[in-house]
């Protein structure tokens, strides 16, 4: 009869052994080892997701819009500036500074990327960048001011022609140009 306990016993104890460690083992099926998240979420958890994304895509749209306009702002500062000064102090080298850090943070967020090439994604695009480059190729830094400003100009306003679902192929070329001028500016000895 002891017998029989003791391996009544030892069956019993192995499987709880055994139920524990595999109840301890974590979910393979997600790379940080929890379970995924269920499908099924209630129809206002859903809705109110949505119109969180919504409302997110909405604000990020007209934060883009604001930096365009803040961009434009500064090229108009600079281009007074230069008017006055006939070239470009330290604080004018900050404002340029400035304004690339936003038009390249535009650019990014419309999809865009380094135009180093004369096309985008394998097509060739409107107007190349040589093309730009020939047409506004300035002079001095005064006539490279002007074109920044136009530049930025022509920028707003295409901003200001997409839709929080649109990618504007002409925004981003925009964007690179003024990148270009400002770059030429900064360098321009």
């Amino acid at each position: 009869m002891s017998k029989y306990f003791s391996t009544l016993f030892v069956s019993l104890a192995f499987v709880l052994l055994t139920a524990f460690a595999v109840s301890a083992q974590a979910d393979a099926s997600t790379p940080n080892g929890r379970s995924a998240p269920k499908e099924d979420l209630p129809k206002s958890i859903k809705e109110s997701l949505e119109k969180q994304r919504i409302e997110r895509e909405k604000k990020d749209y007209q934060e883009m819009i604001e930096r365009g306009e803040e961009a434009l702002k500064l090229s108009e500062e600079l281009e007074k500036s230069v008017a006055q000064n006939s070239k470009i102090s330290s604080q004018d080298q900050s404002k340029l500074e400035r304004l690339e850090k936003i038009v390249k943070k535009i650019r990014k967020e419309l999809g865009g990327d380094d135009d180093n090439s004369e096309s985008t994604a394998g097509f060739k695009t409107e107007t190349s960048s040589n093309e730009i480059e020939k047409d506004d190729k300035p002079l001095n830094v005064a006539s490279a001011i002007k074109i920044l400003q136009s530049s930025a100009a022509k920028l707003v306003e295409e901003l200001k022609k997409t839709t929080r679902f649109s990618i504007s192929a002409m925004a981003i070329q925009s964007s690179n140009a003024l990148l270009r001028i400002v770059r030429f500016v900064q360098f321009y000895k």
